[in-house]
């Protein structure tokens, strides 16, 4: 947990930055007393949670102390302020992925800036999952980048042990609570509830739909409805990266829109050609954001991700020594800073005005009105 202190009154609160859990949590900036650093504070009120929703979180909290891995959102403490559960955990200077897209790459982001952020999101799922639990919530919302570039998964509340009785079993049955929002990310198994079951390979078809939503800027199957996007899921209809090989000639040559590939399923074969550029814009771009060109081992990783059979999809581990990631060079706190320029990391106005500062704060408040942080999901 850290030597954070379990006492409210070392944490001087800042802006609402966040809210969840049916509206019971608050997600504060707060400010630690003893250093002065940044961090931010789940408040949950517990009167108001149903004793479902408290064995829900205490299962969330139990994990948090269980796991100990550098790509793994860390608690920093955990503590009860009169009728209010406090979570502390680190300030993310970057916000999460979804608010990248959402703010600053509506189109999506480079092909290299995700390659580092999907590194990231395997190696904590490679634990998660050598630690016998399965994640069930991944997607960009739950992906946090630091100051320092260093990526982390959080949203652990819906994870599920493999666990049972001392014996782990091989597929688990139970659908994860509170799940609405996050079913476009689930998996066709995980949708049908069945009595096969899934198991760890859900996540890696998750992982899938994460990355066409950092690469097209918006989440698959999102224009659908709940019956509609089960049906297409368990027809085999698989989405993709928008780019020149996969949207129509005619399409690309329309005006700047999405046109038919808003649900980011591929309408068609696209003209064909090598995929030679790393998904930046073509030079016959005419306007459209799409008119761009993915890797081959991009198209490649993904599509492993999303085979409809999950005895297809590869695991963690195998997936992080994919060709799709021979791109890295570097380490990410070298790397991603640089690849997600203009956007700068809100804790560099600590240096610029003080922590007291009433303009300093005044400034880290409109920068984080700017980076849309509303929409972390924690």
């Amino acid at each position: 947990m850290g030597s954070f202190l379990r006492d409210n009154s070392a944490y001087e609160l800042r802006s609402v930055i966040g809210r969840g859990l049916e509206d019971l949590m608050t997600v504060n900036l707060a400010r630690y007393k003893p250093t002065g650093e940044y961090v931010a504070i789940r408040r949950i009120d517990l009167d108001s949670c149903t004793n479902d929703m408290v064995n829900y979180l205490q299962g969330e909290l139990h994990v948090s102390k269980l796991f100990h891995h550098p790509c793994i959102l860390p608690h920093k403490s955990v503590f009860i302020a009169e009728n209010e559960l406090w979570v502390i955990i680190p300030f993310m200077a970057y916000g999460s992925a979804q608010d990248l897209i959402s703010t600053h790459f509506t189109d999506g982001l480079s092909e290299q800036s995700i390659a580092y952020i999907l590194l990231g999101v395997l190696r904590a799922l490679e634990y998660i999952h050598q630690m016998g639990y399965v994640h069930r919530s991944v997607k960009a919302s739950h992906i946090l980048i630091s100051a320092d570039g260093q990526v982390y998964l959080s949203g652990l509340r819906s994870i599920f042990s493999l666990i049972r009785h001392g014996q782990r079993a091989r597929v688990v049955h139970d659908f994860p609570q509170y799940s609405v929002k996050v079913l476009p990310w689930l998996s066709p198994e995980v949708l049908q509830q069945n009595l096969q079951g899934y198991d760890f390979r859900s996540d890696i078809y998750s992982l899938g739909i994460t990355a066409c939503e950092l690469a097209n800027g918006h989440v698959p199957f999102t224009d659908m409805p709940a019956t509609q996007m089960l049906l297409e899921k368990l027809n085999g209809t698989v989405p993709c990266l928008l780019d020149t090989t996969t949207i129509p000639p005619e399409e690309l040559s329309m005006k700047p829109s999405r046109s038919g590939a808003d649900s980011g399923i591929c309408e068609g074969p696209g003209a064909g050609g090598a995929r030679h550029t790393n998904g930046e814009p073509s030079s016959s771009s005419r306007g459209n954001p799409y008119s761009r060109t993915f890797s081959s081992h991009f198209h490649a990783f993904v599509e492993l991700c999303l085979q409809r059979d999950p005895e297809k999809r590869p695991s963690a581990s195998s997936l992080i020594g994919h060709s799709f990631f021979k791109q890295i060079k570097r380490r990410s706190s070298e790397a991603l800073p640089e690849l997600l320029r203009p956007v700068s990391p809100i804790s560099s106005l600590d240096c610029m005005q003080p922590q007291d500062s009433p303009t300093g704060l005044a400034s880290l408040e409109s920068d984080l009105s700017q980076l849309d942080v509303d929409d972390w999901d924690f």
